[in-house]
């Protein structure tokens, strides 16, 4: 449970804190807010946590109270969220009791929105009950919240559509105002290689009136203080003002910064202070787009985003991306499309790299606590001292500034400081790593995040277009498919993007990198095609899109989506875009050949969301406009292009393109298994693969009724619909792994593999796997399974079709061959002989 507080009120009546959020769940009460008094305690019976002002400040405080729930039956609070069992004590003031809701309470809620959800699903409960179509059972699983939930956010509308601001070109230039002026504070400590770069964008990208600080702490490089002195100069001449502080030992990175605070406050106290790392490179126009949200009194710091800069690292958080030439560029002028209100997010604590420090809490905070000695940590200290005097810390996406992290100090350095220093701070502020754990896991800035990996993914990619991959979220053959491409993409040093349906939402838009995987949902396609407007070039491919809410819009979308230029690829995995009964059966689930424009029976027709009814012949004209636009349209079985043509007999066919799904060798090689002993017992028919309508789950209940009668046992490798209840007389072994295959085989007895699929396949796994055992391997004679057992010498194709008895094919199938009649030695005396010899 998750809600609001409310005012917290003194003796007097008068609102002296605020309680922001209330947690509760099955472990822990916790309470967040800020107070105007000495001290804030929260009490339940499972305990008591204090937070205390930090001595000698005045003014609210920043409070985040955790407690441990109590074990139910201890007290009021063990009764699970009694309004009496939690309260916050004041120093001063009268007790705050916090209202929470009973557990009963939370649960009948939840059982009145579930029950509304039915009501609402009625017509989605009719139609899967009617048809079995999975379409249907998609709508079900996603308004009552039974289909995994996305673990990215809701993407929201960050792009500016417009060009954004011209960067400037130096100091006080440029049409972004931005702040009058502020000082750049800039420690240097060796990194001598990354130096010219650094202070040549400082001065080329600048873009207000600005005084630079630089501090050169002690370098072990014989070349940097001269350098920095000539340097220094040189500025001055190009008319900035600039101070060299020239300690005369080393200081760290902390008390180098705390000597350029003191030169920056003691020549101008109200103007802003970056603090600049030496191995950060900035772009054009960044000052003023790193200022601008000082414009707030109630902001204390701003930090960009970057390639490495913890939690506003692109594309993905907390994980460092090294940029290729020029890559960093093409990022930030993404940045600058970014709406600049929609760009920025509420942080627990700046990034020191590059941060933009308001005057006034550097009026009262004015140095870095020492203690962090040469670094990391100290900005995280500075922050949530800040905070507690009611500072906010943004992030902004409107601005990406290039980090070649670790050139001050060592990596191996940076790392003992970091274990050192997060102890420290974990004591000193107990609450900030739930904080950042927190959002991390909802992320602020996901939306510009996610636009700027785009931008990132683009840059990486080069003259190469980014695949853009149309998907479903159900699993399956086609899933398989994709995880493989996008990996044989990332080893190409391609990135990779989904646009996924069937999901929470409509659209889960995914960018997969070689360290993981970013997104966002939308419901709308607005803010997922603004997002992709940040790639260059694309190369559109629609894999599979069963489970859409609405299949129909699928190929005007994509179509849409694609720019000159862009490539355009359609797989067929199913029959989709052949008819919405994507498995081709009628309303009776029976198969009857390709369909074509003429099929009248309603399986074939759709009804849109609006409510509105869609003809086959509608269908199949939109998916054609979407397949005649395809540079190739790509088959995984030559049993598919007679469907195909019946469909879409105008399509040209030279860019139909017939290519297989690659197998392992060495794995199919290794599923090899010798014959069972004991030819006599009887049969055991494996069936590979989960089971549903279309995949014969009625052919293989109707088997093992027939057991003692006919072929034996029935084992199910593979799951099976809660839709299709199966007999106790077949098995369901569950989920395997293909390489256990020969340990299965043996460990059930299996004589003989069945592949039910009562639908033309467009490629099986399953059956080449069956295949490569070397056991005999039945399968009904229709799409690819069906070419594929009559290519191969232990496949046995069924006859299949409206007039044919499924089951009794099989079981004839698996009868014993008759015995040969014996031959008459008259008729024949050589082959009499041969007899003779062989008894």
């Amino acid at each position: 449970m998750e809600r609001p507080g409310g005012p917290i009120r003194g003796a007097d009546g008068r609102m002296i804190g605020r309680v922001s959020r209330i947690e509760l769940d099955e472990t822990r009460l916790r309470v967040r807010g800020e107070i105007d008094a000495p001290q804030i305690a929260l009490e339940t019976s499972g305990g008591r946590i204090a937070a205390d002002r930090p001595e000698g400040r005045d003014g609210p405080m920043v409070f985040d109270l955790v407690l441990p729930r109590a074990a139910p039956g201890a007290g009021d609070e063990g009764r699970a969220g009694s309004r009496r069992g939690a309260r916050l004590r004041v120093a001063g003031a009268p007790d705050h009791a916090l209202r929470l809701p009973s557990p009963a309470g939370i649960v009948a809620g939840q059982a009145l929105a579930f029950a509304g959800g039915l009501v609402r699903l009625v017509p989605a409960l009719a139609g899967w009950a009617r048809t079995g179509d999975d379409r249907h059972r998609a709508t079900v699983k996603r308004v009552l919240g039974l289909v995994p939930r996305s673990p990215f956010g809701p993407l929201d509308q960050v792009r500016d559509p417009g060009t954004g601001p011209d960067p400037g070109t130096g100091p006080g230039t440029g049409p972004c105002p931005g702040p009058g002026a502020a000082t750049i504070v800039l420690p240097v400590h060796d990194g001598f290689d990354l130096l010219p770069d650094c202070l040549d964008r400082v001065e080329r990208g600048t873009d207000v009136a600005a005084r630079l600080v630089l501090i050169e702490d002690g370098s072990r490089d014989p070349r940097v203080r001269p350098w920095l002195r000539d340097r220094a100069e040189a500025l001055r001449t190009a008319g900035w003002t600039v101070d060299l502080i020239e300690p005369a030992t080393n200081l760290g990175f902390v008390g180098a910064v705390n000597l350029g605070l003191a030169a920056a406050r003691a020549a101008a106290p109200d103007d802003p202070v970056i603090l600049l790392n030496s191995d950060a490179l900035v772009p054009a126009g960044w000052t003023s787009r790193l200022l601008a949200p000082l414009a707030d009194p109630g902001v204390a710091s701003v930090t960009p985003m970057s390639n490495d800069s913890e939690i506003t690292t692109v594309p993905l958080i907390c994980t460092r991306a090294d940029l290729p030439e020029g890559a960093a560029e093409a990022i930030d002028a993404e940045a600058r499309h970014l709406d600049a209100l929609a760009a920025v997010a509420p942080m627990p604590t700046g990034v020191g790299f590059c941060m933009a420090l308001a005057p006034v809490f550097l009026a009262r905070v004015p140095q870095l606590d020492t203690a962090f000695g040469r670094g990391y940590g100290e900005e995280v200290d500075w922050c949530q001292k800040t905070r507690a005097l009611g500072g906010r810390h943004l992030g902004t996406a409107a601005l990406f500034v290039e980090h070649r992290g670790g050139a001050s100090f060592g990596s191996e350095e940076k790392t003992r400081l970091i274990r050192a220093n997060n102890a420290r701070i974990a004591e000193r502020y107990p609450a900030y790593d739930t904080e950042v754990q927190r959002f991390i896991r909802t992320d602020p800035l996901r939306a510009p995040r996610l636009a700027l990996g785009m931008a990132w993914a683009g840059a990486v990619a080069g003259d190469r277009p980014v695949p853009l991959y149309l998907a479903h979220s159900l699993g399956g053959g086609a899933e398989h498919w994709l995880e493989r491409r996008i990996a044989e993409d990332l080893e190409d040093g391609l990135p990779s993007t989904v646009l996924r349906v069937g999901g929470e939402a409509r659209w889960q838009l995914e960018l997969h990198t070689a360290r993981g995987v970013t997104g966002g949902t939308a419901d709308g396609i607005e803010p997922v095609a603004r997002m992709l407007d940040a790639l260059p070039r694309r190369r559109i491919v629609y894999s599979c899109g069963v489970g859409d809410a609405d299949p129909l819009a699928l190929p005007d979308i994509l179509l849409d989506l694609r720019r000159p230029g862009d490539g355009l690829e359609v797989l067929l995995h199913d029959w989709l875009p052949v008819s919405p009964s994507y498995t081709l059966l009628d309303r009776d689930g029976t198969w009857r050949g390709p369909v074509d424009a003429g099929r009248t029976d309603l399986a074939h027709r759709a009804r849109r969301p609006d409510g509105s009814r869609v003809s086959l012949s509608e269908w199949q004209a939109a998916w054609g406009r979407l397949l005649s636009a395809a540079d190739r349209v790509r088959l995984f079985s030559e049993s598919g292009r007679g469907v195909l043509a019946t469909a879409f007999p105008g399509l040209d066919s030279d860019r139909v393109e017939v290519r297989p799904h690659p197998i392992d060798a060495g794995l199919l090689a290794a599923l090899r298994v010798d014959p069972l002993p004991g030819a006599e017992a009887p049969p055991v028919l494996g069936v590979i693969g989960n089971l549903n309508a279309h995949k014969g789950a009625a052919v293989v209940a109707a088997l093992g009724s027939r057991a003692r009668s006919g072929p034996g046992r029935v084992v199910v490798l593979g799951q099976v619909d809660p839709a299709c209840p199966m007999p106790r007389a077949v098995r369901v072994h569950g989920g395997y792994r293909v390489e256990e295959l020969p340990d299965l085989v043996r460990r059930h007895g299996i004589t003989h593999w069945l592949l039910p699929a009562i639908w033309p396949e467009t490629f099986s796994y399953a059956v080449h796997e069956a295949l490569a055992t070397g056991l005999p391997v039945l399968a009904f004679d229709l799409g690819a399974q069906g070419l594929a057992v009559r290519d191969a010498p232990n496949g046995h194709p069924l006859p299949f079709g409206p007039g044919t008895d499924p089951v009794a094919e099989i079981l004839a199938a698996l009868a014993p061959a008759p015995a040969r009649p014996e031959e008459d030695p008259a008729q024949d005396g050589e082959a009499g002989a041969e007899s003779g010899d062989g008894d």
